[in-house]
């Protein structure tokens, strides 16, 4: 009796097709140029911050109460921080880039 390949799931099992595609679909616009952009969405990047833990403790407390992913509260605090800025300083200007 010859083994039966069950890697299709359980709907394939009981006669139902295959799905043609698995998994998260790949971006394929999204133009990486820095290694910490990988794995992410396009507009996103990857970053790391030392932050105060209790600080860090709220803000998960929030995404958690709030049903939502960290990083769309912090994105969420970091925005409404530079629109506050803005208001009182006028527009950001670009910093200068090194040569």
């Amino acid at each position: 009796m010859s083994k039966k390949d069950f890697k299709g799931g359980f709907g394939e099992l009981l006669g139902g097709k295959p799905k043609e595609t698995r998994g998260r679909p790949k971006t394929a616009t999204k133009v990486i140029t820095k290694t910490s952009q990988e794995g992410t969405k396009e507009n996103e990047t990857r970053a790391t911050f030392i932050v105060n833990e209790q600080l860090l403790e709220k803000v998960k407390a929030v995404a958690y109460w709030e049903r939502a992913q960290i990083k769309k509260v912090i994105g969420e605090a970091l925005q409404d921080y530079v629109d506050k800025y803005e208001s009182k300083n006028g527009e950001i200007k670009p910093t200068p880039k090194k040569k």
